[in-house]
This record gives C-alpha cells, sequence and structure tokens, in this order.
C-alpha cells in the first residue's frame, strides 16, 4: 500500500486545487462590489446558476458567506449586529450572520460582498423567502421565486415520462422562462440559447464527476472526509457550476480519486470505523468537531449534508443540449425534489449509504438555528436504528453560533459512543473465535 509519506503531486491537489478556486471567486466578489457592480443572491438548494451564468452575472451564496464566518471564528459579532437590530436569537443563524454583513456596508473576512441586484430563490427552504424578503426591504432588489413541486409522500416519487411528472416539469419550465425575461432587463443582455447549452454541458462534467466521486469513497479506506473535504467540493460545486473551470477542476478530482483508489490511499488517518453524517457540520469549532471523531480513528464517508447541499447534483442528472431548457427544468425539478427530500424523506437515502459504504455509525447532528434539517431527525434516528441495526449518535449544538456550542459535552458523548463502537467489535470478535 502507498503511504501518505510518498505519494505524488496528485495526492491532495483537490484540496488545494479547490481552495485556490474559492479564494478566486471570492476575490472576484470583492472587486465587482469595489467597482460598485451588484451579484445575484441565491441559494445553494436550487440557485439556477445555468440560467445565471448564460448572462454573466456575478452570483453569491450568502448560506457560504454566513457559514465562512463561523469557520473564521467571527460569526458572533455578526449575530450580535443582527440581534442588536432586532432579530430574534431563535431565528436562522445563517440569516442573522448575513443581516450582520448587510448591516456593516456588505464586510465580510473573505471579501467585500456586493449588494443584490437580483435575488433567485426555490421553495426548497421555508426560510429563503422570508431571507429574501429582507434585501427587497432594504435594496428593493427585483425577487424571483421558483416554486418547485416536491415528493407528495415518501416512496411515490414521480419520474420522467409519469403525468404528474411531465405536468410539475411544465410548471418549473414556464417559471425558468420568466426568470430568463427577467434577467434580460436586469442585465440589458439578449439571452443566448448557445452560450446556455455551453454553459449546461459544464455542469454535465460536474455533475457526472460529483457523481463518480462519491461512489469511489466506498473505498476501503476511504478517500476523502465526507465534513471536512466535502465542504471544500460542495464550495466549488454551487460557485462554479456552469463555467469551465468548475468542470475541469471536478474532472481532476476524479483523476486523483481513482489514483488514490487504486493504490490504496485513504486519509491521513488510520481509519477504524466508517461514519454518516446527517445533519449540517458544527461550523464554529469545525476543525475541532471533525477531530473529536477521527481522534477514535473514525472517518466520514458520506453524509446527507453532501447530498441537499449540492442542491442533489450527486445523482449525476445529465442536461440534454439539444433541449436544453426543458431539461433543464427537468433537472431542477429532480435535483431541488431530492435536496428536499434529503431532509423531509432522508432514512431511504441513510440505508443506501449504509449499505453501499459499509458503514459501522450514524450520526445525528440537529442544530438550534435550523429547525428544517433538524426537525424529525429523533424519529428519524430511532427508525434507522431498529431498522439497520447500525449504532447511531445524536449530538447537538449549532451551525453558527458558538454560545449553544459545547465541547465539552460533545466530547464526553462522542467518547461514549466510540467506547461502545470498540466494545461491540470486541463482542463480535468473541463470538467469532468461540
Amino acid at each position: 500500500m502507498t503511504t501518505l509519506t510518498d505519494t505524488p503531486e496528485i495526492v491532495g491537489r483537490g484540496n488545494r486545487e479547490g481552495a485556490d478556486l474559492f479564494r478566486e471567486w471570492f476575490n472576484d466578489l470583492d472587486a465587482t462590489a469595489k467597482s460598485g457592480g451588484t451579484a445575484a443572491y441565491v441559494f445553494v438548494m436550487g440557485s439556477i446558476n445555468e440560467i445565471l451564468k448564460s448572462f454573466d452575472l456575478p452570483v453569491t451564496f450568502p448560506e457560504i458567506n454566513s457559514l465562512q464566518t463561523a469557520v473564521r471564528r467571527v460569526a458572533h459579532e455578526y449575530l450580535e449586529d443582527a440581534e442588536d437590530y432586532g432579530y430574534s436569537p431563535d431565528i436562522c443563524g445563517y440569516v442573522k450572520a448575513d443581516v450582520g454583513t448587510q448591516l456593516r456596508g456588505g464586510e465580510h473576512p473573505m471579501a467585500q460582498i456586493p449588494k443584490p441586484g437580483l435575488t433567485v430563490l426555490t421553495n426548497a427552504c421555508n426560510t429563503y423567502i422570508k431571507w429574501a424578503e429582507i434585501w427587497e426591504r432594504m435594496y428593493g432588489t427585483p425577487m424571483f421565486t421558483i416554486d418547485i413541486p416536491g415528493t407528495r409522500q415518501e416512496g411515490l416519487i414521480t419520474l420522467p415520462g409519469e403525468h404528474d411528472f411531465e405536468g410539475d416539469r411544465t410548471y418549473v419550465e414556464t417559471q425558468l422562462k420568466e426568470l430568463i425575461t427577467l434577467c434580460e432587463e436586469v442585465t440589458g443582455t439578449k439571452f443566448d440559447i448557445d452560450k446556455f447549452r455551453e454553459v449546461l454541458g459544464y455542469a454535465n462534467t460536474m455533475s457526472a464527476s460529483w457523481e463518480r466521486i462519491l461512489e469511489l469513497n466506498a473505498a476501503s479506506p476511504s478517500l476523502f472526509n465526507a465534513l471536512t473535504d466535502g465542504t471544500i467540493y460542495l464550495g466549488v460545486a454551487n460557485g462554479l457550476r456552469g463555467t469551465r473551470e468548475g468542470a475541469e477542476y471536478f474532472e481532476r478530482l476524479v483523476e486523483e480519486m481513482e489514483y488514490k483508489a487504486a493504490k490504496g490511499i485513504g486519509q491521513a488517518i488510520e481509519e477504524k470505523y466508517r461514519l454518516i453524517f446527517v445533519g449540517v457540520p458544527c461550523y464554529p469549532i469545525f476543525r475541532r468537531f471533525n477531530e473529536l471523531f477521527t481522534d477514535w480513528g473514525g472517518t466520514f464517508v458520506n453524509s446527507t449534508y453532501l447530498w441537499f447541499a449540492s442542491g442533489g447534483t450527486n445523482r449525476g442528472f445529465q442536461y440534454d443540449l439539444d433541449n436544453p431548457l426543458t431539461s433543464l427544468a427537468e433537472g431542477v425539478l429532480i435535483s431541488v425534489r431530492d435536496a428536499m427530500d434529503s431532509m423531509f424523506h432522508q432514512n431511504r437515502a441513510i440505508a443506501d449509504m449504509a449499505e453501499n459504504f459499509d458503514v459501522d455509525g450514524v450520526i445525528y447532528h440537529p442544530i438550534k438555528s435550523c429547525r428544517t434539517v433538524s426537525t424529525g431527525l429523533a424519529d428519524g434516528r430511532k427508525h434507522m436504528t431498529e431498522q439497520l441495526g447500525i449504532p447511531s449518535l445524536f449530538i447537538e449544538s449549532d451551525m453558527m453560533d458558538r454560545r449553544v456550542v459545547s465541547e465539552a459535552q460533545m466530547k464526553n458523548r462522542i467518547d461514549a459512543f466510540f467506547e461502545g463502537l470498540a466494545a461491540r467489535e470486541r463482542q463480535s470478535l468473541a463470538s467469532q473465535k468461540g
């Protein structure tokens, strides 16, 4: 087996290049803001980046901006600004950090964030609409909401060709045409169908690559940490979807992962326990949060976060370039619906991950800031533990607010969980010898 001490440059390339692209993206936003330009404000679940990039609109993701304040340990300052302004401590931390950013005139640890010139959102998260209304009040920004029909009942997902699905697709396509008209008005540029096809082609490359990367992580040992490395990949997947740079990055990332799989190169720790993560990471102590698991040899091989925070693109949907707008409507319908399902009907996805990734445990992480993600996790955990027979852990903290994050309490719970896994392993070995 190749060790990490004698690996070539390709190993770790995705993290290095991803971080560079991420910084370049923020540098471009900084330049836009300082030149007096505006950006399209969008969200990770249904950004419609494919249309916006066809108009060369700078795109910013307030969710990503907010989590970056937490990773850089300054989120509490932005949260306090928003609470002093009148926002309740109980609402979404992402929203409050963004309000703090707006109150500071776009000041952010990564860049100067441009003001919104256009807001595009879906109903994938119930907070999106109220959040966008804040910008509408602050700036008078045009706000375009796309209503995506969701799964009506778990296990009853409609499929392309079925009457209900086709009706939903037509409904989404009509809205996308209206969005194109609005983009033409905002930019003063006519929609270019050939450029749109080019953007969709880059998105196809990224989507197929992302699906392959997730499949490859079923290797033993796993190739990347779904919690930490995966967050880097998600940043590129969202910010650079529909661009040549994003497509080439993901092609190179596949190349790296296939090399690691062929050589048996895993992560930087000895993998003892393979875990699934359910929920949103604890960004205020992001590195330490991950270490609470890796110190025991626990690695995150997949997560529901890689599903819904990628807008569902992990399914590898491919746009039909001969029918671009109709195909985009179908892709948006499927991907956003999948993203919603990852929050509301996630048990089937967890069961598939547990089987395909040879999982030893499932970590459920409800958070104070997001009831949408957290609601029902306790019941879901009980059901999945009974169904799968796989040990699980339920720990609560937050994605933004360090005031409700107790590292000591989490460590005690996590240590007890791994002690239980170790005892279970010893019992299994003893029964095999007996």
